[in-house]
């Protein structure tokens, strides 16, 4: 193994509570189970990875249904293009209070939550995991989501990442308001704790007040892990500064390996130690007993994706109406301009399509919005797929990998009882969990 990694790959799977995973077309695959709300469908998705001794499963979000195609939400409805999402946190515990292992991860926004209140939960969700929660950061993306919550638009990118840098200030500061030993809970002398040990924040920001403390006691991690996902110059700056987990989408292993240095520089640059920060793209997985049989399975789920997928999401990540344009249209400068959501996104596709004007059927294509191309997928046997990622992980362009399922739960149960094996084998990936909090087993102590 390269000696770039002193500690063996890291999985991480990438969950939605919702009626599909993070491939819109899964739900109409004819194995996957439609029982996306009951606690057993993700009781039984945490029992799997668990006994495939992933380090933890993080649950993805959005606080709106796609609805800026055509200023309207039927279409994602009538074709279920991620028109159910459910609150994170009883279907965290859920999974949580099913495995003894696993990490636990939801996302919850720092524009449209108060910093007090995401604390609090998570705080509360590591006592109840035992050491196991994850929290995944983001600043969301559309009008919808502002909608939702009695605002007429979403704010600028960078004016979010300005007021997700307070929330971060108040929620680690909340979670640092009770020392380790504060509780003494001594019924003998009616000491229950000691004052001396937990102290207000007194936090007065732009975006944000809090004076503390929190009602919630030193956790067994400290504080959750944090999970990022910037990609845009302003989000690899919050993510070095912030991320203990970055999750990123690049379309090949130069691309993700060029983020990776960068990323580790900027992190430097913060004081951290950028072996304590791991990246882990995300992945589709398709693998079968041989090359040949893995690609006709990998045919047929591609055929599940179609054009009102990838518009109605496209929609809704750059929080612009896509319907507005025929599909070989070319984008206006004052069209890209007004186009909002996520920056990185905007990059790729300007990037890979070789103009800074892209068509409509150019963002299908270079962003795979909505398709398998929108993430690298790993087709084959056991072999080949452990080939593909050892590559990766050893040519420098990620600490490990997170899984998205091409169909729910079997593309976790393929994964786990074929390629699972074959990366222990090659002792790139751990045959048990090594503590008993996530911290401990993703070495992030």
């Amino acid at each position: 193994m390269s000696d770039s990694h002193s500690q063996k790959m890291i999985l991480a799977g990438f969950i939605q509570a919702s009626n599909c995973s993070n491939y819109t077309g899964s739900w109409r695959h004819p194995e996957t189970d439609h029982s996306f709300l009951s606690p057993e469908y993700y009781q039984s998705i945490a029992r799997t990875l668990e006994l495939g001794k992933f380090h933890l499963a993080f649950i993805d979000d959005r606080l709106a249904m796609p609805s800026q195609y055509g200023n309207s939400f039927i279409d994602s409805v009538n074709h279920g293009i991620r028109s159910v999402k459910l609150d994170l946190v009883p279907v965290m515990t859920a999974m949580g209070l099913a495995t003894s292992n696993l990490g636990i991860g939801g996302t919850y926004s720092t524009t449209y939550h108060h910093p007090y209140h995401v604390a609090r939960l998570f705080a509360t969700v590591d006592h109840m995991t035992k050491g196991r929660s994850a929290l995944n950061v983001v600043t969301s993306l559309n009008d919808a989501e502002a909608q939702n919550f009695g605002l007429l638009e979403h704010s600028n990118h960078d004016v979010r990442y300005d007021q997700a840098e307070e929330f971060m200030e108040i929620a680690v500061g909340l979670w640092e308001s009770w020392e380790n030993d504060a509780l003494i809970v001594d019924s003998g002398s009616g000491r229950f704790a000691d004052g001396d040990k937990v102290k207000a924040i007194d936090y007065d920001g732009m975006w944000f007040k809090s004076k503390g403390p929190l009602t919630v006691p030193h956790c067994p991690q400290g504080k959750p892990v944090i999970i990022q996902a910037g990609q845009s110059p302003r989000g690899r700056e919050f993510a070095a500064k912030w991320a203990e987990l970055i999750f990123v989408i690049f379309p090949s292993l130069e691309a993700n390996k060029r983020f990776y240095d960068d990323i580790k520089e900027k992190i430097l640059s913060y004081g951290r130690d950028p072996a304590k920060v791991l990246v882990a793209p995300a992945i589709y997985v398709v693998v079968g007993d041989t090359d040949e049989s893995a690609l006709a399975k990998f045919q047929e789920i591609k055929q599940l994706a179609k054009t009102v997928d990838s518009l109605t999401l496209l929609s809704e990540v750059f929080n612009y109406d896509f319907s507005q344009h025929a599909i070989d249209e070319p984008l206006s400068d004052s069209d890209l301009e007004s186009i909002s959501g996520l920056r990185g996104f905007l990059d790729r596709v300007i990037g890979l399509s070789g103009t800074n004007n892209p068509t409509v059927q150019d963002f299908i294509t270079y962003s795979g919005r909505g398709t398998l191309d929108e993430l690298p997928t790993f087709v084959g046997s056991p072999s080949s797929v452990a080939d593909n990622m050892q590559d990766w992980f050893e040519n420098g362009a990620c600490d490990g990998f997170v899984i998205a399922a091409t169909h729910m739960p079997g593309a976790y149960e393929d994964f786990c009882s074929m390629v699972v094996p074959e990366l222990q084998r090659r002792g790139i990936f751990q045959d048990d969990y090594r503590g008993s909090t996530l911290r401990d087993n993703l070495g992030i102590l």
